[in-house]
């Protein structure tokens, strides 16, 4: 039985994860900013027969707030196997010089040194323990893309993809593995926002729903034995396949 920790678990991808990993009959710690959301999700969760899920209120842009979620993981499951960096926030849909200080700095704060965070604080005390795998979430601007009225997003992200390659060259030393998750274009709050007539096609063509995405990255997160693990659900032969299949498939993500 595997113990996992997912920041920002609470909605979205980290949610589905956490339910993933549930039906899969691990033990669970999810994660939100505040104890309303957590207890909201704990709730739905435990529904879920298989596995047992705990959870934890702090924020990922303030490190004591996961030293704590981790110890708190660890009096409840003695050792964490696993730890997914997923806690991220999007960015208004402006130009970057029309963002105030606050906002660029809230992102930058939650994306990037939410993920370094999250990763000094289990790396550390997987050393202690001896073992362990954590993985970082790539988004949009992971793979260099880039759009207008992304770019705070997109860099945060691109940050996020180095950063964490980088440590997994500096944890071949150990016996902690890291590794990456890319899912792809998914069908959250987060990407209703960008939605609008001149975008929907596309998000059709290439998105999907939550639950097959968080139910391959669980199951592939499981099976991994590997240090710099790229695990990415939309895959340049998948990409291909969807646009030479949307001429006979018409597909809706949204409803």
């Amino acid at each position: 039985m595997k113990h996992v920790v997912i920041t920002g678990s609470t909605r979205g991808i980290g949610y589905g994860l956490a339910r993933e990993f549930l039906l899969a009959g691990c033990r669970v710690m999810i994660n939100g900013q505040s104890q309303k959301s957590v207890d909201t999700a704990l709730q739905s969760l435990k529904e879920i027969k298989s596995g047992t899920v705990e959870g934890f209120a702090g924020t990922a842009a303030k490190r004591d707030d996961l030293e704590q979620l981790w110890n708190y993981a660890e009096q409840k499951f003695r050792t964490i196997d696993i730890w997914i960096n997923n806690a991220g926030i999007d960015q208004e849909r402006k130009y970057f010089w029309e963002l105030d200080k606050e906002a660029y700095d809230q992102v930058i704060q939650t994306n990037l040194k939410g993920v370094m965070n999250g990763c000094h604080v289990a790396f550390n005390h997987m050393l202690k323990q001896g073992y362990g795998q954590i993985f970082n979430m790539e988004g949009y601007g992971s793979n260099g893309m880039m759009s207008e009225k992304m770019t705070l997003y997109g860099t945060s992200k691109s940050a996020v993809s180095y950063f964490t390659r980088s440590l997994a060259i500096e944890a071949k030393q150990t016996n902690i593995k890291v590794g990456t998750l890319s899912p792809g274009m998914v069908a959250t709050d987060f990407l209703r926002k960008s939605l609008d007539d001149h975008n929907r096609k596309i998000f059709n063509i290439l998105g999907d729903k939550v639950e097959p995405v968080t139910k391959f990255l669980a199951e592939k997160v499981l099976e991994n034995q590997d240090n710099d693990a790229k695990i990415q659900w939309l895959t340049k032969p998948k990409v291909m396949w969807r646009f030479a299949s949307s001429m006979f498939t018409k597909r809706d993500i949204f409803n």
